[in-house]
């Protein structure tokens, strides 16, 4: 029997239109899916396995009209021994059923020895649909991949930028706009969508130092996120917004990007993080949305994983975390419905 090989990047825990959630992770030769069998049931089907030779990371993103996008960074060796990387993609229409064919979409760079420094992808839909796929550059810059509004794909765009080290984060607004964000040597860069469908600014750079690899975006004002990352200086979770400070919160995340959520408890607004914790195990972490200041609140789940762990809403509207434990068997936990934060067993799949 298949297992996963580590946890994937982005929505890899995401709900579809009839309200099923799926769990995918990455696995030698592939990508595996479980599938709830009901909505908000306990039982899941699967591993479903869909080959993709020579993935060496995965990464899925899901938008509002609930296709699920596959992005992979693929690795193979060319006549001469060198390797030959490419970025592909596939998409899943509907829930549990089966996925497209593997796309290549190239890679933005020519020259093989540079293209075969290029970064991991990372993937955001915006809301008329089109997939945005964003990746770091031989370069440390931001290169960018987008369809058009008839969903044919545009040519890999330089975004500019120097000195990224790891995967950015990319988040969608209400408004329709996208911003994305990368740890750099120098601090922090941002680029900005000036309007839905247009052009991206910057990078725009700031002083901050989060830990390359650990950055996450979620929306918690009209047309504002917030980033979060683990502090390289404070040693901590950090959160910031454009034109403020960052804010301390706690936590002691190990590696890998951090999973947001942002739901209601007991009627307050707040903010949900999961991350590795620095002993192995999964760490859940609360706080008010945009209210940082008054304090986050830290739960070890006393259960080990790989990477990072994933957060989704049931379509109960409960939440769900997962993650992949040290044997590459996936594990689930939900919101138990007595309301607050208190999740039930941890249920393998």
């Amino acid at each position: 029997m298949r297992v996963a090989s580590g946890a994937a990047h982005g929505s890899w825990l995401s709900r579809g239109k009839d309200g099923r959630l799926s769990l995918y992770a990455p696995a030698d030769g592939g990508l595996l899916r479980w599938t709830e069998s009901v909505v908000g049931g306990a039982g899941w089907g699967g591993p479903y396995f869909v080959a993709v030779a020579g993935l060496t990371h995965l990464s899925v993103a899901q938008g509002a009209d609930g296709y699920v996008h596959f992005l992979g960074r693929r690795v193979r060796t060319g006549a001469d021994g060198s390797p030959n990387v490419d970025v592909v993609h596939a998409i899943q229409y509907q829930t549990g059923l089966a996925v497209t064919d593997w796309r290549s979409l190239g890679n933005p760079h020519q020259d093989r020895q540079e293209g075969a420094r290029l970064g991991a992808p990372v993937g955001a839909t915006a809301d008329d649909g089109t997939v945005h796929v964003f990746v770091r550059s031989a370069r440390g810059g931001l290169a960018l991949r987008r369809e058009d509004s008839n969903g044919r794909w545009k040519g890999w765009e330089d975004l500019g930028g120097a000195g990224a080290e790891a995967s950015p984060a990319a988040v969608v607004l209400a408004g329709g706009r996208l911003e994305v964000c990368a740890a750099a040597r120098t601090g922090l860069l941002v680029w900005r969508q000036q309007q839905p469908g247009g052009d991206f600014t910057g990078p725009r750079g700031f002083s901050l130092s989060p830990v390359p690899g650990t950055v996450a975006a979620v929306q918690t004002g009209p047309d504002r996120p917030t980033f979060f990352w683990a502090d390289a200086a404070g040693g901590g979770v950090a959160a910031w917004r454009t034109g403020g400070w960052p804010v301390e919160l706690g936590g002691s995340l190990s590696e890998g990007p951090l999973a947001a959520s942002r739901l209601s408890l007991d009627g307050y607004d707040c903010v949900v993080l999961a991350h590795r914790g620095r002993q192995g195990s999964a760490v859940l972490g609360v706080g008010g949305t945009e209210n940082e200041g008054n304090g986050f609140w830290w739960y070890d789940l006393a259960e080990a994983c790989q990477g990072g762990p994933a957060l989704a809403r049931d379509g109960l509207g409960r939440l769900v975390v997962a993650l992949v434990g040290p044997d590459g068997t996936p594990k689930v936990a939900r919101q138990e419905e007595s309301g607050g934060l208190a999740f039930t067993r941890w249920h393998r799949l």
